[in-house]
């Protein structure tokens, strides 16, 4: 049995992504790595290269955001390519801001061994930590932030990425135009890895350049020229206390980054709640106190886009 691992990544250090310890993060259980390097304006394809391990293969690539410019629709194109490159018999995908937990490593190949000839089986789920602001506090609203997600798939000619890259589904014929496609399409068959956490690093960066990242998401998914979004000196996370202290181990990969975070001075305390709508409301409170309940990262409601065939637990 083999596994690949794959991922895309643009203007990392530009945009704070934790692109080398995500990278690194997952190495240890993968036969290869295929990076997708997006022509950028800093030295992201460098930091790939000072990665010290002949499992990576880096893909640079010219991105066609005239053509998807719709949606983030780009960004599930380069990752379809790069699944394409995979040779391994199961495909683990890490996107440039999400970090594997070392815990997860024996969960991962265990499954992936036991479920490799059951063709009844298209993937696997694994669990979510949403960090927020300074590393130290975390997101526990399971409709603002994805508890579980679809992050290893089979190597399979028919799955393919899907929307914006937020997850995957099978696709017969796949033309490679519309991402958003549902007609003639079926959601993956897949097993919950209950004890394999990736953790998300997406709402946890630099204010300075968090804000560069929010402008040029945002044209990139409804098309609006960056000068309709008014650059702000750096990212206002609001009053940080609001969501709970995380208490448990981030990935060690993690600790010189979180070591040497430098914008504390930005970070406020008090004031204001964030302006989370699916968080703060009353409504949404109610909904998140009883989902807290409930166990395997389950909520009532909300868009999920996968078949939970079962549990895992090694």
């Amino acid at each position: 049995m083999k596994i690949s691992a794959f991922t895309i990544v643009r203007d990392a250090d530009r945009f704070d992504f934790q692109i080398e310890e995500s990278i690194r993060s997952v190495l240890p259980i993968v036969d290869e790595f295929i990076v997708n390097v997006g022509k950028s304006n800093d030295n992201t394809l460098q930091l790939v290269k000072n990665i010290d391990s002949d499992k990576i293969r880096i893909i640079e690539s010219v991105w066609d955001t005239s053509k998807y410019d719709r949606g983030g629709q780009i960004f599930a194109h380069q990752t379809n390519l790069m699944l394409k490159e995979c040779k391994g018999d199961w495909c683990i995908y890490l996107q440039a801001d999400e970090v594997l937990h070392e815990e997860a490593m024996p969960e991962i190949k265990y499954a992936c061994k036991k479920y490799l000839n059951d063709i009844l089986i298209d993937g696997f789920l694994l669990r979510y930590v949403h960090i927020y602001g300074d590393y130290k506090h975390y997101i526990p609203a399971r409709h603002v932030a994805y508890p579980k997600e679809v992050r290893i798939v089979r190597n399979d000619k028919d799955i393919h990425s899907w929307r914006d890259a937020q997850s995957f589904r099978k696709i017969k014929n796949f033309d490679y135009q519309d991402y958003y496609r549902t007609k003639d399409t079926q959601m993956l068959r897949c097993i919950l890895l209950d004890n394999a956490f990736i953790f998300h690093y997406g709402w946890s960066r630099d204010p300075y350049k968090m804000v560069k990242k929010i402008i040029v998401q945002k044209s990139l998914h409804d098309g609006i020229a960056n000068i309709n979004y008014k650059e702000q000196p750096y990212h206002d996370y609001g009053n940080i206390s609001c969501f709970p202290e995380f208490k448990g181990s981030h990935p060690k990969v993690m600790d010189e980054r979180i070591r040497n975070m430098n914008w504390q001075k930005v970070l406020s305390y008090s004031g204001a709640n964030p302006n989370m709508n699916k968080i703060f409301p009353v409504k949404y409170r109610i909904i998140n106190f009883i989902e807290s309940f409930l166990p395997h990262g389950n909520r009532l409601w909300g868009f999920k886009n996968y078949k939970q065939k079962g549990i895992f637990k090694n």
